[in-house]
């Protein structure tokens, strides 16, 4: 992986905030969601979560003058990131065709699974 990464963890502050975390499960005190978006050497897009998702990520929406992504679901769920991405990570959206999901072991940081998942690019 490159430095060129960015860390956030949500705690939710009651059920159902309209936040990511509302998608997944295994959110708890002491137990927020790390979820990571991050490029490799090879310009690749990685988002990395340790909680999995109650339903697939159906596409990836990324806009690129607000520099947000947001997570549409297969239920047509909708949530942004959070936050904005740096612009590090975001020079190689405007390129992505795709972004590789890897949900990671809570415990272990261990890969588990993979995905590619499209995405979406637009300005707002």
């Amino acid at each position: 992986m490159s430095d060129e990464e960015t860390t956030h963890d949500y705690k939710p502050q009651r059920k159902d905030v309209n936040t990511l975390v509302d998608l997944v499960t295994g959110v708890e005190e002491g137990n927020p969601l790390h979820l990571e978006v991050a490029v490799d050497d090879g310009g690749r897009v990685i988002v990395f979560h340790d909680k999995p998702f109650r339903s697939d990520i159906k596409i990836f929406e990324y806009d690129l003058n607000t520099n947000t992504l947001d997570f549409i679901m297969d239920d047509d769920e909708k949530r942004d990131l959070g936050f904005a991405l740096k612009p590090e990570i975001a020079k190689y959206m405007q390129n992505a065709h795709q972004i590789l999901t890897i949900l990671l072991n809570d415990g272990t940081g261990e890969g588990v699974a993979g995905k590619y998942i499209p995405i979406i690019i637009h300005r707002s």
